[in-house]
């Protein structure tokens, strides 16, 4: 390439970069998830975040958005300024990155996700009404800690009752058991999820059953023997026994519950979603709801499952297992990644040629993150217990 012809690319590129920026759309205000007071960060019409943050002696700070990284502008006094391209509707994680150090956003609540505590923006949704906060009658989210000989460790669960729990004292519940994906925790469905909300509107509205919600740690390692050496679970993982030995017998010991299988659903998102089809079909006897979100027991995989061998060969009789599961729920939002959409199909055609019944939903515009999961969430809670 001859000088003048880089010059003219060169120039094509800049220009380019500043009709961007001219474009960028005026209109920011303060994202619904930041510290109280804080003005930054802040979302416009467009998706486009736009985060601010002093650090004078700093070289480079970017924002590190969906693992896309964009470089701020430092003004005279040393403040930084910038803002991403527009993201897709829904929650999602973020940092800074000052001098290569990563860090979170000191305007931003802190949420555990992606395995640390860090920084979330809410991109606002056109349906977002389903889950916020109304002038209705509130359930309650109370922490409970409890001792697991399991793990030999001592956990928590967060435990959502409906907002009439307390005026009806010899009323029963049926139980939803909900649980978070990858790199988070116990404190994601009732903090990112909106779970208590959901439930709320939807109670409140009688569109869905009065429920108990439990939304545990799905992380769970076994406690080693005396001599030293990991005992081996006996089941497909330690979660499942704590889940089957000590969560669910605590629950019915602590609250009041309906105890039967008819009134006991399990639910994941992701990893969770692993869980939650592998837990209930290992336990028939005490499931009768089961649903998958962005997730199935196939996770990661995207090839051809044999019904004959894939879990031990627990989807053979379909017939069989449409007696025994109330509702077996799937969803998946239209813009998740690989390989999601893969494992989610192959687990569909299975269950399609076993003649497996199932419900499918898609969020639409939604990606691996927590509005397909709340979406998720407000559709099966209306279908169960019914």
């Amino acid at each position: 390439m001859n000088i003048r012809n880089a010059i003219i690319v060169l120039a094509a590129i800049v220009l380019s970069q500043f009709s961007m920026a001219q474009n960028v759309v005026e209109d920011f205000k303060p994202s619904s998830v930041n510290q109280v007071g804080s003005q930054y960060p802040q979302v416009n019409s467009e998706g486009r975040v736009r985060v601010k943050i002093s650090a004078p002696w700093a070289l480079r700070v970017q924002l590190d958005i969906g693992g896309i990284k964009y470089d701020l502008k430092k003004d005279e006094k040393g403040v930084w300024i910038g803002e991403s391209a527009p993201q897709v509707e829904g929650f999602h994680y973020y940092q800074l990155n000052i001098d290569g150090a990563s860090v979170p956003d000191p305007g931003s609540l802190y949420f555990y996700g992606a395995s640390r505590w860090g920084s979330a923006i809410e991109i606002p949704a056109p349906d977002e009404d389903f889950y916020a906060q109304k002038d209705v009658p509130h359930g309650l989210v109370s922490q409970k800690m409890y001792f697991s000989k399991v793990t030999n460790s001592w956990r928590r669960c967060f435990v959502y009752t409906p907002a009439e729990y307390d005026k009806n004292s010899s009323k029963r519940y049926p139980v939803l058991y909900l649980q978070h994906g990858s790199g988070e925790d116990e404190t994601g469905w009732p903090t990112q999820g909106k779970a208590n909300l959901i439930l709320d509107n939807l109670i409140a509205a009688k569109k869905a059953v009065p429920m108990i919600i439990v939304m545990d740690n799905g992380y769970a390692t076994k406690a080693p023997a005396p001599n030293g050496i990991t005992a081996q679970s006996k089941s497909a993982f330690p979660f499942e026994e704590v889940i089957i030995n000590e969560i669910i017998p605590m629950i019915d010991g602590s609250f009041r519950t309906l105890k039967d299988r008819d009134h006991r659903a399990m639910a994941g998102l992701s990893m969770g979603a692993n869980q939650t089809i592998t837990i209930t079909m290992n336990n028939l006897d005490k499931f009768s709801y089961i649903a998958g979100f962005s997730g199935t027991s196939n996770y990661p995989r995207t090839d051809v499952i044999d019904p004959a061998t894939f879990m031990g060969g627990k989807f053979k009789d379909g017939a069989a297992l449409n007696k025994k599961i109330k509702l077996f729920w799937l969803g998946l939002g239209t813009k998740e990644p690989a390989p999601f959409p893969g494992s989610v199909k192959a687990f569909r055609d299975m269950l399609d040629k076993q003649g497996v019944k199932y419900t499918y939903y898609e969020s639409i515009g939604t990606a691996h993150e927590w509005l397909t999961w709340r979406r998720d969430l407000n559709q099966f809670a209306a279908l169960i217990f019914k």
